[in-house]
């Protein structure tokens, strides 16, 4: 039986070696690829056949904001692998549980993960809770005005260098995240690693343009790189966005319209935005941005049921009794399962077990999780046979106090 334990440092090139080989990766780094990865910090798990890691998984701690803007402790999970020569052991099972038992026991009130395939993630309690979603604007198609050389509202656009957006980027991501539910937080390392900093041996230096307000606040950055394609003296070429933040409406708008008026650029692919991004709708012909890429993003796994219902604020006021079901893979009850009375206004909320009522909804953990962030309807979850309704309107009901007006959101991919 495999023997799953904490990776030392003199273990981490075997686990790196096979966490390449569980994402097809070729296996073998250079010295300087090995030392950037080194850097990336968190809580390295590894199955071991011998002396040989044939199993691979991270954690690392994180911020998820909740609705209303309340930053939550996570358990980000990241790097799982299982060699194609240990399927079907138990092994993701083992680090999982294991994993998630430690982060119960540090206070994380929830774990998140960015999904490589869709059916593995629900039997151990996550739910998909935001998406994500790319246009392609057809520049030429999209009727802007190519006359147009700068925000019009006073504020202007600047090409800036990687050391400046390692100024200015953490904290305006920092007041960007706070109103973004779904959005995670980024440490010293991802702004040093994004902008080449840290060179894990295949960077391209991208193009960085920052937004200031008529009054000098930063307001907006943006990343993106640009291919050089010509078809008979024609150019062809695209603005690929690697991220682009923005804490006010003008910024976006003058960001997206600064990319579509860059010379030779006929298309611009937006990155991970989210599904209501109002891009598409910032152009005189929205058909103009094509979609072409929609697909689940983050999921997230609630630890703790009652300070996370407490954490996030709520459209509406009313109560709900909320039996939440935590069987994990086959195991007892996880962590979160239990009967809870929720009582929330615009106000506040509170949340606390109880025995003494019975339930106006029956869930399972995850499915709680996609409700939770706001981006999916009870209605529909119940309609779909993954909500029971123990009461009549009880769905309903929790529509109208969980859903939000703008849908959740993450950024990043870790």
């Amino acid at each position: 039986m495999s023997d799953v334990r904490t990776v030392t440092d003199a273990e981490f090139e075997d686990w790196q070696r096979a966490l390449n080989t569980g994402f097809l990766r070729p296996p073998v780094l250079t010295p300087e690829q090995t030392e950037a990865r080194r850097q990336v910090p968190g809580r390295r798990l590894g199955a071991f056949d011998g002396d040989r890691c044939v199993a691979t998984f991270r954690s690392f701690a994180q911020e998820l904001t909740a609705v209303g803007g309340t930053p939550v402790p996570a358990d980000a999970i990241s790097n799982v692998t299982v060699s194609p020569t240990h399927r079907r052991r138990g092994l993701l099972s083992r680090m999982m549980r294991q994993d998630l038992a430690q982060a119960r026991e540090r206070g994380d009130v929830v774990a998140t993960l960015i999904a490589a395939e869709y059916p593995i993630y629900g039997r151990y309690g996550f739910g998909p809770a935001t998406w994500t979603t790319e246009w392609t604007v057809d520049v030429p198609r999209a009727g802007l005005d190519p006359r147009w050389s700068g925000p019009e509202d006073g504020g202007r656009i600047d090409l800036v260098d990687a050391e400046d957006v390692r100024k200015l980027g953490p904290e305006l991501h920092d007041r960007f995240r706070r109103t973004q539910p779904g959005a995670v937080s980024r440490d010293e390392l991802w702004w040093r690693m994004n902008t080449g900093a840290v060179n894990p041996g295949d960077w391209t230096e991208p193009f960085y343009a920052v937004y200031r307000s008529a009054s000098g606040e930063v307001e907006g950055l943006v990343s993106y790189e640009a291919d050089d394609k010509w078809h008979g003296k024609q150019p062809q070429n695209t603005a690929d966005v690697n991220w682009l933040l923005a804490t006010s409406p003008a910024a976006g708008r003058a960001l997206w319209r600064y990319l579509c008026s860059i010379d030779w650029i006929t298309r611009v692919k937006s990155g991970w935005r989210g599904p209501d991004d109002l891009l598409p709708f910032q152009l005189p012909d929205p058909r103009a941005a094509r979609v072409t890429e929609h697909a689940d993003w983050l999921w997230v796994r609630i630890l703790d049921v009652v300070r996370a219902l407490e954490a996030r604020t709520y459209e509406a006021e009313g109560a709900l009794v909320l039996q939440v079901l935590d069987g994990g893979d086959g195991a007892d009850a996880g962590p979160a399962g239990g009967r809870f009375r929720l009582e929330a206004t615009p106000e506040g909320a509170s949340c606390v077990p109880t025995s003494a009522e019975s339930a106006d909804l029956t869930l399972e953990v995850g499915e709680l999780a996609r409700i939770w962030l706001g981006d999916e309807s009870a209605l529909r979850l119940a309609a779909l046979g993954r909500v029971q309704e123990e009461r009549e309107g009880a769905a309903r009901k929790a529509d109208a106090l969980f859903r939000t007006p703008g849908r959740p959101w993450c950024p990043d991919l870790f």
